[in-house]
């Protein structure tokens, strides 16, 4: 057995992958390796560009063409505003759409607002998704079916139509299902 301070043999196994290592760099020829390629690079100029402009306060767009023609961009803060800006050929152009600090408050009190939104309607969800399953299961308890509800006006078109048609699904599989028991008791 081997002492743990002994230095390793020349005869043990090198690590099995190549790790990071430098590429040239040339168009790939391996179109799915240029698209993954291009899709990780891609994310991460974006994700720099991000960087610079919450660093630094800047405005950055960015248009990139994937390999296949597909465009993808990014500004900030809109890549519209960037766009005009470079297009009007106007490098000082400020029509208040910078964000400050006090522009900051506000996003953040609207984003705060649709999250507590969203926050209730899914609690809305999951209290009406408990009343619908203990429902069920009250029904169940009842011995009740779907077909034992009540057709009332207050069943739609589209609902009539489609109790309809389960209805007949159902006669049909009731039909299958006798003639089949009917067959096994006749041999």
């Amino acid at each position: 057995m081997a002492s743990l301070n002994q230095p390793k043999s020349s005869n043990t196994t090198t690590k099995a992958t190549r790790g990071r290592q430098k590429i040239q760099i040339k168009k790939l020829e391996n179109e799915s390796s240029r698209q993954v390629t291009f899709s990780k690079r891609r994310n991460g100029l974006f994700r720099k560009a991000s960087e610079l402009c919450i660093l630094c306060g800047c405005n950055i767009g960015i248009i990139v063409f994937s390999p296949k023609g597909k465009p993808f961009c990014f500004g900030h803060p809109d890549i519209d505003l960037i766009l005009e800006r470079y297009l009007s050929k106007n490098p000082n152009h400020d029509d208040g759409s910078m964000m400050s600090g006090d522009d900051i408050a506000p996003c953040l009190e609207e984003f705060n607002e649709e999250s507590r939104e969203t926050l209730e309607k899914l609690e809305e969800e999951k209290k009406r998704s408990k009343e619908i399953q203990k429902e069920k299961e009250e029904r169940k308890m009842k011995g009740l079916f779907w077909w034992d509800d009540p057709i009332d006006n207050k069943m739609g078109i589209e609902e009539l139509e489609a109790y309809a048609k389960a209805l007949e699904e159902l006669r049909n599989n009731v039909t299958n299902r006798a003639s089949a028991l009917m067959d096994v008791f006749a041999m």
